[in-house]
């Protein structure tokens, strides 16, 4: 949709994988229907996935017991982040929708992805009590998660050995996503890409394609426990 800003935080060390892929759909799709497009690709720029003090650029409140997220609010109210998180949250601010495309790492993002969510996300600007959930700080924009996994869609099904996939998204999706406010699109799993031929692959990516091409008129899930724990 013209004028619509989109954040594409992108994490995947191969520009020529599925993720790889995925995102490059979406950097067209999107530009067509004249989006304006910002990528944070996470392993080009080492980004770095580590909460430290060193967050912080001016004096510290208390320096003899450090507590990260007290500090990075009380910096982030004076300006005093240091500039890689600063330059990653006007990303968030100007974004409409923000896509998260990763590959599944242990049930969850992979560290520089959830490294850079710690490190962005500070209380003051993504959230803050009693603004969280429905009022968090981001409640004007939409996330969507889009991830690659290494088992099939049976294998995380109910009965599957690795439980259903619903479970695995309340921390990402509820517990992250909602939590600081955005309204949270239904993600977009391709599953076991490695596993499968060229054919299934290539419709794999027509059918992500298809999807952001009516993108804006999705609503969002409901975000609340019956959607997750069916």
């Amino acid at each position: 949709m013209p004028g619509k800003n989109v954040l594409i935080v992108y994490a995947h060390q191969e520009p020529k994988s599925m993720n790889g892929s995925l995102k490059n759909i979406a950097v067209d799709v999107l530009q067509k229907q004249g989006c304006s497009i910002i990528i944070s690709d996470l392993y080009s720029m080492n980004f770095n996935a580590a909460a430290t003090r060193n967050d912080i650029t001016g004096e510290l409140c208390n320096p003899q017991h450090f507590r990260y997220g007290a500090e990075t609010m009380e910096a982030f109210k004076k300006g005093v982040l240091c500039e890689d998180i600063l330059k990653e949250q006007e990303k968030v601010k100007v974004a409409d929708l923000i896509i998260f495309q990763f590959p599944l790492y242990w049930y969850s993002f992979p560290a520089i992805m959830k490294g850079w969510i710690d490190r962005v996300f500070v209380q003051g600007f993504a959230f803050d009590f009693p603004g969280c959930y429905d009022t968090g700080l981001l409640k004007d924009k939409l996330a969507l998660l889009s991830f690659t996994t290494g088992g099939t869609e049976e294998m995380f099904s109910k009965d599957g050995m690795r439980g259903d996939i619903r479970y695995l998204l309340w921390p990402m999706q509820h517990g992250i996503m909602h939590f600081c406010g955005f309204k949270v699109l239904a993600p977009q799993i391709t599953y076991a890409p490695e596993y499968v031929g060229d054919e299934k692959r290539k419709n794999m990516l027509l059918l992500w394609a298809r999807r952001l091409e009516a993108i804006w008129d999705e609503r969002p899930i409901e975000c609340t426990p019956p959607w997750y724990f069916q």
